[in-house]
């Protein structure tokens, strides 16, 4: 059965009398060469355990699954659960869970303590997803993950087009664009291009929350008018006179007529290191 095909996926949605919700983001993959890309994106090997997020009707699971030693697909939509156990039927090394991934919670217990995330991603729970991901304590190796162009771009900025997205992001974990995916790869075609980004976790141990909050309230009050003069946006949401602000950005090697887009995740942690006013 080739699940890369639009003729077995309209059978098998109209068999199972399904529609494709774009509540769940639901674009099924109609390429091989972009499933090759992701199973390479991710460095599989025969020891791997995969956590696969939407698995939709299997066709990454799959692929996954030919590499891998378990794959653990948590798939929201009941209605897609009873095509997953048609498709997936023969697969001794997959484990199909109905669940929320935003609500779940010991994924430990399932995983153990080394794993990799690999999923195709609606929009809506991106963000939401990645940040889960990067601050249990259980990190995954590594997230290979298709989302949205624009969506993968902002995540996977540098200095000088940071947002407060990327900083949130790459404060945890090196992100790399693996490759941009052309809307006509899915089906139903989305009204966009898609992009295989990978997230490798620094592994880094956030022992004082403390200075993680800290962080963020002045990454915050950085990008609060993005296209603002660094002086001004932390003078005005963190309320300290500005000649203090130009002090301690001057100190920290920052010239106070920057813009946030222009610092770089170390310049933030120095800023962070030193904020005492």
């Amino acid at each position: 059965m080739d699940l890369t095909s639009k003729k077995v996926i309209k059978h098998l949605l109209q068999k199972h009398e399904i529609q494709p919700l774009k509540k769940f983001g639901q674009n099924f993959l109609i390429s091989k060469s972009v499933l090759k890309k992701i199973i390479k994106a991710a460095d599989l090997n025969s020891d791997d355990i995969v956590l696969e997020i939407g698995p939709g009707i299997g066709t990454l699971t799959i692929e996954l699954a030919k590499e891998v030693k378990k794959v653990i697909a948590i798939e929201k939509d009941e209605k897609m659960i009873e095509i997953l156990k048609e498709t997936l039927r023969n697969l001794k090394n997959v484990e199909i869970i109905k669940g929320d991934i935003l609500k779940m919670k010991n994924l430990k217990l399932r995983t153990g303590k080394s794993y990799k995330v690999v999923a195709n991603l609606p929009y809506y729970i991106v963000a939401s997803t990645i940040r889960k991901f990067l601050e249990i304590n259980n990190q995954p190796q590594v997230l290979v993950l298709m989302v949205q162009k624009e969506v993968g771009q902002r995540i996977c900025a540098k200095p000088p087009k940071m947002n407060l997205l990327a900083v949130s992001v790459q404060f945890y974990a090196q992100t790399k664009i693996i490759s941009f995916v052309s809307k006509k790869s899915f089906w139903p075609k989305p009204k966009v291009d898609g992009a295989i980004i990978k997230i490798t976790p620094k592994f880094q141990k956030i022992n004082d929350r403390r200075f993680f909050v800290k962080f963020l309230k002045i990454v915050k009050a950085g990008f609060s008018q993005p296209r603002k003069q660094l002086i001004n946006n932390f003078s005005q949401k963190l309320k300290i006179d500005k000649e203090k602000v130009r002090n301690w950005l001057l100190k920290n090697e920052i010239q106070p007529t920057q813009r946030a887009e222009n610092l770089s995740i170390e310049d933030w942690l120095k800023l962070t290191e030193d904020f005492k006013i």
